[in-house]
């Protein structure tokens, strides 16, 4: 990407949206397009398209969606396939449309089967159940996968899709019924020290497996590969062949802990002396979702940043959040 390329990131103000700002602008990219949802509705087709014919975007990071934990999945189905499908199927038509050179669609860890082989391939895609707490949320993620690969060898686009692995960290959502569960665990804990509370609990067993990916680090690999150079970059788009491996990039760590190692290594950062119990009467999701990231460690990438000091970081940014 030249340095002057009008850059445009859906989703600016969130996790993943401001954290892929700050590294573009550590690297020296500075012609940003931004849009809030008061200015950009981006469900609205209309409106959309106008600001695409407007503003003539040469790179999309499309990083808007709808997203929330297990509570946000089960309570809001409808609007978890509904608001996605629209979001991203309005800028990718878009963005062919308008010429963008390149476009990265940035998905989640549970687009893969509930049972998935351990790591998880991209080439799992689409080969068994997925795990009904956020099915309608995955499908429409699918969807998008799916639509990047047909435009591409249909109309001979340059999208490629990258499926990050459980994020956290600066501008995370901590909201204490929809965010997911680093934020979640963070409130919690904070919230238990600052009232003295002798125990806290968190949903389900604790037994479950998960892999968890510093934001920062998951865009300093989304600009990485967004910038890699034609004779790397296109061999990823699957344009012209359907041997069932899609346009897809895993971006993660290769490392996973259980959810009860999660929540002790929470309570130690945040400094809440009291005891952990689990709910088990709450959902636990999927057993394990951990990433297989050899095909992104072969092209020269890994993450760099270790759990206990993204999560200092991430308590850091929650506090500054409160007295905000």
């Amino acid at each position: 990407m030249d340095k002057t390329a009008k850059i445009y990131i859906a989703g600016h103000r969130g996790l993943v949206g401001s954290a892929l700002i700050r590294n573009l602008r550590v690297k020296g990219f500075e012609n940003f397009l931004t849009r809030s949802h008061a200015e950009l509705d981006l469900t609205n087709q209309a409106a959309v398209e106008a600001f695409f014919a407007a503003e003539k975007p040469d790179y999309v990071f499309l990083a808007a969606a709808k997203v929330g934990g297990i509570h946000a999945n089960n309570t809001y189905p409808a609007e978890f396939i509904r608001d996605n499908l629209a979001i991203q199927t309005n800028i990718i038509h878009a963005a062919y449309k308008n010429n963008v050179k390149r476009l990265m669609f940035l998905g989640s860890s549970c687009i893969y089967p509930k049972l998935a082989p351990q790591p998880m391939k991209e080439e799992y895609l689409l080969t068994g159940v997925l795990e009904s707490t956020n099915r309608p949320y995955a499908l429409a993620k699918i969807a998008g996968i799916e639509q990047c690969w047909s435009y591409n060898r249909q109309y001979g686009t340059q999208y490629l899709a990258v499926m990050p692995t459980n994020l956290y960290g600066p501008g995370d959502n901590y909201h204490p019924e929809n965010s997911h569960v680093i934020p979640a665990l963070i409130r919690k804990f904070h919230e238990a020290k600052v009232n003295n509370a002798s125990t806290v609990t968190v949903w389900g067993t604790g037994t479950p497996r998960r892999e968890f990916l510093y934001s920062e680090d998951m865009a300093d690999a989304c600009v990485y590969l967004m910038n890699l150079p034609d004779d790397q970059f296109k061999p990823l788009l699957a344009a012209d062949r359907n041997d069932g491996l899609p346009p897809l990039v895993n971006i993660g760590v290769g490392e996973d802990l259980t959810i009860r190692e999660l929540a002790e290594a929470v309570k130690d950062v945040v400094g809440f002396q009291g005891g952990i119990e689990f709910d088990a009467s709450k959902p636990d999701g999927t057993p394990r979702k951990l990433m297989d990231v050899g095909r992104l460690n072969a092209m020269g990438w890994k993450a760099h940043t270790a759990l206990r000091d993204g999560l200092a970081r991430a308590y850091q940014d929650f506090q500054a959040s409160i007295t905000r």
